[in-house]
């Protein structure tokens, strides 16, 4: 069994404040460089002692119509993604195939295989 470490308050306040002046990037940095060994000890003192701004989180506000735009954008991405995925198959289908790639490059053209929308 760990033996129990107490830290004063003092002590927190300073690792709290040292990382709200910007000297270490986040909590668990803060906590090695002062020798605090508990993994969420410092996040703890962070909640703690009112400088949440300082732990990782992202609000966004956002209207209807700019949800609606991400949505179609992210399912667009996807598609994109999955078209450069079967390009890729299609590549490695024709180098494996012991094709060259101008033989495959003009089958994959007229058969439309890299048509993407």
């Amino acid at each position: 069994m760990r033996p129990v470490i107490r830290y004063s308050e003092a002590f927190k306040l300073k690792v709290v404040r040292d990382l709200e002046e910007g000297r270490y990037g986040n909590p668990t940095e803060a906590g090695l460089a002062h020798g605090v060994t508990g993994k969420g000890t410092v996040a703890r003192w962070v909640r703690q002692y009112g400088k949440n701004h300082l732990l990782r989180k992202v609000v966004v506000v956002m209207k209807a119509d700019e949800q609606a735009e991400v949505r179609a954008l992210r399912k667009r991405v996807r598609g994109l993604e999955k078209a450069l995925a079967d390009a890729h198959l299609d590549a490695a289908s024709c180098t494996g195939a012991g094709r060259t790639a101008r033989t495959c490059s003009t089958r994959s053209r007229t058969s439309g295989a890299g048509a993407a929308s």
